[in-house]
């Protein structure tokens, strides 16, 4: 499944190159309808940036904390202080180098590929240090903390630019929705990849012994090392197809308003209601997946006691959430976005409550993996698809402010990353308040009970508020509809105007 997966992606990325040649070589349509319509090449390029910040997430998403207690044999206090503290200071990071951003002044290449383009070696390379168990005792805890904010900050670097670049790849709604959802098919491709990688390269090393003791983690210190290695190549050639393929493009007519410090920033985002309402909703939706993501590879190996299948149930959770990525999308066209959280989010409901309530069934866990997926779709693709519906209301809103789209990116992300590292850290030291034992096959009854609140009533709570939240939201069909059309006459008359200028 591993090897399908990277032929399946390495396929992607030679016809993404391909095209990217083509389309460099002049084989483009005229000025007016090249503005209208984003071709296939600038949306599947686009779309594979987005691969390595959901690779390398679902990597460490999964299975970070697991290799922290069971591989790195930390204590569940220091492995949650790593969680909570990374977890925090990329959440911090978001805002400010979504700040930096917007002061950022266009160069030949844009105003966000330069981030993302130099901040990819680094990325990498601490990535792979993050893997690595070190030779020594004390200083552990240090090791892990530093390489883990450090890639955090790198991948911010890469990230917020490359999420505020939805703004500037076209300036049509449709073509904007389009190349999103050719995003979100490639990110939970790139979450599939992730888990397979690391989940088939790694649970082939997982096994108990079969007498009574503790793991030997000898085998999964290089098993670890191996799937981070071929992680951190994706992750190259991922940047490299996004920079060769993709062409950001300055807004005509218009010119970037007064820099502003990062309390007016701060501001100038919270203070727009639908985006206040949006954030508060998903971020409640969010950290309900986020919990279930972080304890699931736990709670399938002792609560459910499926060791040797954990790997294959993650797997086939974001294979069914990349299959149904299209579906969805279908979806929110015909029905409306709002429509599609309700249904979308609501569908993983009945099975978190499914899987903790029958008897551990090899079976059932499979076919509530494929239902769940169903539910990771609908979250992965609808908060970045209705984000750039806030951004373009705030543009009709505020007609004389330009050139912060990057901040609505990044607090969104800041928010959404802060509460979940809050989530992580706590539910990892409810583990230890529960008596879970480093490195040993079997844990206690109580510590069974809790991986059970985790990923089921909690979630669940987490999920109905921030429904009830999103149901105040103010942006329906018809909004986002009349503000497209306001967008689409005032780009006409700007091109208008453009166009005479340059005649005289």
């Amino acid at each position: 499944m591993c090897l399908s997966s990277c032929c399946c992606l390495v396929f992607v990325l030679f016809c993404s190159l391909k095209l990217s040649v083509l389309h460099r070589a002049g084989f483009s349509s005229p000025r007016k309808a090249q503005r209208r319509h984003l071709s296939l090449c600038s949306k599947l390029c686009y779309a594979i940036g987005g691969a390595p910040y959901q690779i390398t997430g679902s990597a460490l998403g999964f299975f970070l904390q697991i290799y922290l207690l069971d591989v790195a044999q930390l204590d569940p206090f220091y492995a949650s202080v790593i969680l909570f503290v990374g977890r925090a200071w990329d959440a911090i990071t978001d805002p400010t180098v979504g700040f930096l951003v917007t002061r950022s002044r266009w160069t030949c290449i844009g105003r966000m590929m330069p981030w993302i383009l130099f901040s990819t070696p680094f990325a990498v390379l601490t990535y792979f240090l993050i893997w690595y168990v070190p030779p020594f005792e004390q200083g552990k805890v240090a090791w892990y903390l530093i390489f883990y904010c450090l890639f955090q900050s790198m991948q911010t670097c890469f990230h917020v630019p490359y999420s505020a670049l939805t703004m500037f790849i076209s300036s049509n709604q449709k073509e904007r929705d389009s190349a999103t959802a050719y995003r979100m098919m490639v990110e939970v491709m790139g979450t599939v990849l992730g888990t397979a990688i690391q989940g088939q390269i790694v649970g082939g090393t997982s096994d108990c012994p079969t007498e009574p003791g503790l793991l030997s983690p000898s085998h999964d210190k290089q098993a670890y090392l191996i799937a981070s290695g071929v992680i951190c190549i994706i992750y190259i050639l991922c940047a490299t197809v996004l920079f060769l393929g993709v062409k950001e493009k300055k807004e005509n007519g218009r010119k970037t308003s007064e820099l502003i410090t990062f309390r007016q920033g701060l501001w100038l985002v919270i203070s727009h209601g639908p985006y206040v309402k949006l954030v508060i909703g998903f971020l409640f939706t969010s950290l309900a997946f986020m919990l279930l993501e972080g304890n699931f590879a736990l709670f399938i190996t002792y609560s459910l006691g499926h060791r040797k299948d954990f790997q294959n149930l993650l797997l086939l959770i974001m294979l069914s959430g990349t299959l149904t990525i299209p579906w969805w999308q279908w979806f929110l066209s015909r029905f409306g976005k709002k429509t599609a959280v309700y249904v979308g989010i609501l569908w993983a409901v009945p099975f978190m409550i499914l899987i903790v309530c029958l008897k551990s069934n090899l079976i059932v866990s499979y076919l509530v993996s494929v239902a769940a997926g169903v539910s990771v779709a609908a979250a992965f693709l609808l908060p970045w698809s209705m984000l750039p519906d806030v951004v373009d209301d705030f543009k009709i809103k505020n007609p004389d402010i330009y050139g912060h789209e990057a901040l609505f990116y990044s607090f969104y992300v800041f928010f959404i990353k802060f509460a979940s590292g809050i989530s992580l850290g706590i539910s990892t030291l409810s583990l230890k308040f529960a008596g879970y034992v480093t490195g040993s096959c079997n844990q206690p009854e109580a510590v069974s009970f809790t991986l059970n609140v985790l990923v089921s009533p909690v979630p669940v709570g987490l999920i109905i508020v921030g429904l009830l939240i999103l149901r105040t939201y103010p942006i329906d069909e018809e909004t986002r509809q009349n503000n497209q059309k306001k967008m689409e006459s005032e780009e006409d008359s700007e091109s208008e105007t453009s166009a005479l200028g340059s005649n005289v």
